[in-house]
């Protein structure tokens, strides 16, 4: 009578690992960046090569925030971009850069928007009371004095 549980709770994990394993990998190549064009459901995504030689998963950021701010201005309305950097997933949307390891999994933030809409590491962002960003620029070095010439 203990083994039927016991049997219901093996297959039930021998699905879940299975579903797992069929999770689709972000592509490795080194220093390749990719957009990643997710299908329709049931559909493998596509991934494209977008730049190559990106030293940094920041500049990878940089190539779909491009892409997808060009694709903004030319009239386009699709906020949110995706893309892969070295086995790892790039999520980009309003309010920043997000990092994952699969495409439905767990995302962490990388970068975030700060009051002007740039991206920022999220420590060096300056928020106001009620939480929100707010764009500072860098204080500005006043010129020295003129020395007089004798």
């Amino acid at each position: 009578m203990n083994r039927v549980p016991f049997l219901l709770a093996l297959g039930a994990g021998v699905l879940a690992l299975a579903a797992c394993s069929r999770a689709v990998e972000a592509p490795y190549e080194r220093g390749v960046c990719f957009v990643v064009e997710v299908g329709e459901a049931g559909e493998a995504p596509v991934f494209n090569k977008l730049a190559e030689d990106q030293p940094q998963i920041e500049y990878c950021a940089a190539r779909l925030e491009e892409m997808r701010l060009r694709f903004l201005r030319q009239g386009g309305s699709r906020q949110e971009v995706t893309g892969a950097y070295n086995g790892q997933y790039i999520f980009i949307d309003r309010e920043g850069v997000w990092i994952g390891k699969s495409l439905d999994g767990s995302r962490f933030i990388f970068m975030a928007r700060t009051g002007d809409g740039r991206l920022a590491v999220p420590g060096a962002i300056t928020r106001d009371e009620s939480g929100r960003p707010v764009g500072v620029a860098a204080p500005v070095e006043p010129a020295p004095a003129p020395t007089p010439t004798q």
